[in-house]
């Protein structure tokens, strides 16, 4: 790797090296960054937009003079490229560069730290200089498991998103393995793309593109095809999929705050309806999308007399208690036991909602709080054998849990004795080392005492 002294860095020669041998890679070409590569990168591909950046850096004001280097502090740096959280400069740079490059940017203080300067470090419009190790990078995970992983080719316009309900026309093209099995124009509605065989990762992923957006969405099998695969496109079960989406266009659905409470209890209908139809064919995470839904337009609503009141708490009661089905069957049952809250809320001794909250308490070993659930189940309705069944197995597994607590406990006792007792021995053994040294140093200096001097 080189260093700052293979440039100089006095003011106007550091400048002139620059225009000699550097390159504009500024958009619009106006010199705001100028580019040296000192250390060619190991391979051709560079980062996109949105990706997540690792990279070395040092700046230098043109005297030469250090102001910041991550080398010093003995970590490198991370952010996500042209999202504007780093200076411009950086952005424009790192994005023109190679995994493992290494060059030295001249950059104009409007890509820098502008007319203001950064006090004590550098002066108001002041150009400076930052060299740049690009050490990796990797696409911008959308899911907290990693499971839809994005990259921009081109960057979108505008600052609004799709959300769930709009509708988008989009250019496709899904390929598994590198073979291209799906190349399409298509329309849906953003949570509703199953039924246009559009798989369940590239509808979440269009709530974060903008329109114009080209980006190339990595889906895991929880967000492609799944373990059923898609034959008609003859993708196996649990395929990693690659997607190319272009959102050409949308049109946003109608937020919460711009609906009247009527016009959304006429659309919870028709959401629940649709919810229903995706868990009937085994689609829970399109089922959680809708129910989701109605939730967010209800939850704060309180109606104006009783027949209003009761269809909107009817359709949270519902929307809850089907939400809960869904996260049973995905097995996120910390969720299950929040919606089952929601409902106990607004009904104590709702059967379903302490039920399916007693078999997720299972499903995460507090077997005593789900024995409780289903005593509570019974107390409602005396007559549910599942209930009686579930108590028994949650005793069961109460008497288990003690029994291998007992095992624990015995043998960390029997170790803590067997270590007592090893460790008596040693000492006793020290003891009495240390009292026969202490009677022989008694009859040496008997002797020596008894010795003529």
């Amino acid at each position: 790797m080189t260093t700052d002294q293979d440039l100089p860095m006095d003011g106007q020669p550091a400048t002139a090296v620059f225009a000699a041998k550097g390159i504009d890679v500024t958009p619009i070409k106006d010199q705001g960054v100028i580019k040296v590569v000192k250390h060619q990168g190991v391979d051709k591909e560079r980062p996109m937009i949105g990706d997540r950046v690792t990279v070395h850096y040092t700046g230098r004001l043109l005297s030469g003079k250090k102001f910041d280097c991550s080398r010093d502090r003995k970590e490198p740096f991370c952010f996500n490229v042209g999202k504007g959280q780093v200076l411009k400069a950086w952005d424009i740079g790192v994005l023109s560069m190679q995994r493992g490059e290494v060059c030295t940017l001249l950059c104009k203080p409007e890509y820098a730290y502008g007319a203001a300067g950064n006090p004590d470090k550098i002066p108001p419009s002041s150009p400076v200089v930052f060299e740049m190790e690009l050490l990796k990078f990797e696409g911008e995970m959308l899911t907290d498991d990693g499971g839809i992983l994005r990259r921009i080719k081109v960057k979108g316009d505008g600052y609004t998103n799709p959300n769930d309900g709009a509708r988008v026309d989009v250019h496709l093209e899904g390929s598994c393995g590198g073979r291209l099995f799906d190349c399409r124009d298509v329309s849906f509605t953003v949570g509703e793309a199953e039924d246009k065989g559009v798989p369940y990762g590239v509808d979440r992923a269009l709530d974060k593109m903008q329109k114009g957006e080209c980006c190339l969405l990595y889906l895991k099998p929880k967000y492609g095809f799944g373990s059923e695969g898609k034959p008609e496109y003859k993708v196996g079960p649990d395929k990693d999929l690659v997607y190319e989406v272009t959102l050409k266009d949308f049109q946003r659905a109608k937020e919460s705050w711009e609906m009247d409470l009527n016009e959304k209890l006429e659309m919870s209908l028709e959401v629940k309806r649709k919810g229903n139809q995706y868990f009937k064919a085994g689609r829970h995470y399109q089922a959680i999308i809708q129910y989701q839904r109605i939730v967010s337009w209800l939850e704060m609503e309180c109606g104006t007399g009783i027949e209003q009141q009761k269809k909107i708490q009817d359709f949270l009661l519902t929307s809850h208690l089907n939400l809960a089905l869904c996260f049973l069957r995905t097995k996120d049952f910390s969720q299950v036991v929040e919606n089952c809250n929601k409902v106990i809320e607004l009904d104590e001794s709702n059967e379903k909602a302490l039920y399916r909250r007693g078999e997720a308490r299972l499903h995460r070993n507090e077997f005593s709080m789900a024995m409780a659930d289903f005593q509570k189940v019974l107390q409602v309705n005396p007559s549910n054998r599942a209930a009686h069944a579930q108590i028994s197995i949650c005793q069961s597994k109460i008497k288990e849990h003690h029994e291998k607590d007992k095992k624990t406990y015995a043998n960390m006792f029997q170790k803590f004795a067997e270590w007592d007792a090893k460790t008596g021995k040693m000492r006793r053994r020290r003891d009495d080392r240390s009292s026969m040294n202490g009677e022989v140093g008694i009859k040496r200096r008997r002797r020596s005492q008894d010795c003529p001097s």
